[in-house]
C-alpha cells in the first residue's frame, strides 16, 4: 500500500510541474496537496512548523517569480499594463487556441494585441514588446521549476 501511496504523491507533483507549461493548471495547490497527502496517508510528524514556513517563503518567491518575470520582460522593452495585461491573458489562452505551441505564442500576441489596441503602439514596436513578453515568461517557467525542484527536494529531505 505504500507503494500505492508513493504513486499518488508522485502523480500531484508531475501534475504540480506540467503547470508549468499549462498555467490553468494550478501548480502551488499540487504541490501542496502533495504534501498534505502525505502527512494524511502516512504522518504530518516530519512535516512541522519549520517546514511549512519555508515553504511558504518557496511559495511566495513563486508567486513574485511569475509576476515580476513578465513584467520585466514587457517594461524592459518599452511596454506597459496593456502589453501585460495582454500578455498574461495570452498566456491562459493560447494553450488551448494552440495546442502545445500556444504556450509561446499566447502571450507573445497577447502582448502585441496589448498594446496596440490601448496605447495604438506601431507594429515595429509592439513587436518588440512581445519578444520581451516571450522572453519574460520563458524565464518565469524557469524560476518556477527551479523553485518546484527546490520545494520537492526539500520535501523529500525531510520526510525521506
Amino acid at each position: 500500500m505504500e507503494v500505492f501511496y508513493w504513486i499518488l504523491i508522485v502523480i500531484l507533483i508531475i501534475i504540480a510541474f506540467i503547470g508549468l507549461v499549462y498555467p490553468i493548471i494550478p501548480s502551488v495547490l499540487f504541490i501542496l496537496g502533495a504534501f498534505i497527502l502525505y502527512g494524511i496517508l502516512f504522518t504530518f510528524h516530519p512535516l512541522n512548523w519549520l517546514f511549512w514556513s519555508i515553504e511558504i517563503l518557496f511559495i511566495v518567491l513563486l508567486f513574485s517569480a511569475d509576476y515580476v518575470s513578465n513584467l520585466i520582460g514587457v517594461k524592459k522593452f518599452g511596454g506597459s499594463k496593456a502589453g501585460v495585461w495582454g500578455s498574461t491573458i495570452g498566456l491562459l489562452i493560447g494553450p488551448f487556441v494552440i495546442p502545445v505551441i500556444g504556450i509561446l505564442v499566447g502571450p507573445f500576441l497577447g502582448a502585441i494585441v496589448g498594446e496596440m489596441l490601448v496605447n495604438r503602439t506601431s507594429m515595429k514596436s509592439a513587436f518588440k514588446i512581445g519578444i520581451g513578453s516571450l522572453l519574460g515568461f520563458i524565464s518565469s517557467v524557469i524560476t518556477k521549476g527551479f523553485i518546484q525542484i527546490l520545494m520537492v527536494g526539500y520535501f523529500l529531505f525531510v520526510v525521506l
